[in-house]
């Protein structure tokens, strides 16, 4: 039996399918869902983790791939749970991991988890995963892109403020919705470290979209 198998034997056993749709619908339908409400599944978690355990930190990967095969998202939303766990003793190697799961299965929901608790983590824990960050945001995948640029959200005074700005300034321009907006959640966020910062960003950049404008200044407007 798998370490999964348990897993998969709770989820189902709780499915619950008058919730799901509208789980879905709220993701516009891009992916299937067991009908497992946050609070619900942390429960669900909680009893699978008291009873199982955490997986030897080498089994983390093969976990993950079987379950990002899995059809329903909260199989997903599992697999981020359970490596968030293990995110201090994953090894240099996830790194790719975390690539494949975001270009798969992409969605905001994952990737964004995955960008500021996982990616993140891995960057400061390995710094030369930099230049790979740097590659990304220029990248012509759009998730990647999004992770590079958020990838700091946790960092407040450690955040890398050059390479942001050089993140930003080569993504601006851009129609894509999930880009704009994460240029303004990032100088959102790091306006609650470094306001004077965010300001004269903004200021310098009269070409910043609208939503990214609003986005940033949400807080500092206030």
């Amino acid at each position: 039996m798998s370490y999964n198998d348990p897993l998969i034997a709770l989820f189902e056993a709780n499915r619950s399918p008058e919730v799901a749709g509208p789980m879905a619908a709220y993701m516009k339908n891009q992916f299937p869902y067991l009908g497992l409400k946050r609070p619900v599944r942390d429960e669900l978690q909680k009893a699978f983790f008291k009873e199982s355990g955490l997986p030897p930190v080498q089994d983390a990967e093969a976990i993950t791939r079987e379950l990002w095969q899995k059809p329903e998202r909260e199989y997903q939303y599992f697999a981020l749970d359970l490596l968030v766990k293990l995110k201090n003793k994953l090894p240099r190697e996830s790194m790719t991991l975390f690539q494949e799961m975001i270009v798969i299965k992409s969605w905001w929901d994952t990737v964004d988890l995955i960008a500021s608790k996982l990616v993140g983590n891995q960057v400061q824990r390995f710094p030369e995963f930099e230049s790979l960050m740097e590659d990304w945001s220029t990248g012509e995948n759009m998730w990647l892109r999004r992770t590079a640029l958020l990838y700091q959200l946790k960092y407040k005074q450690k955040t890398n403020t050059k390479q942001l700005a050089r993140f930003i300034e080569s993504n601006l321009g851009s129609k894509e919705f999930f880009i704009n907006k994460a240029i303004g959640w990032i100088l959102r966020e790091y306006g609650k470290t470094n306001p004077e910062f965010v300001s004269r960003f903004v200021e310098e950049h009269p070409n910043l979209s609208n939503l990214s404008k609003k986005e940033a200044l949400r807080i500092l407007n206030a």
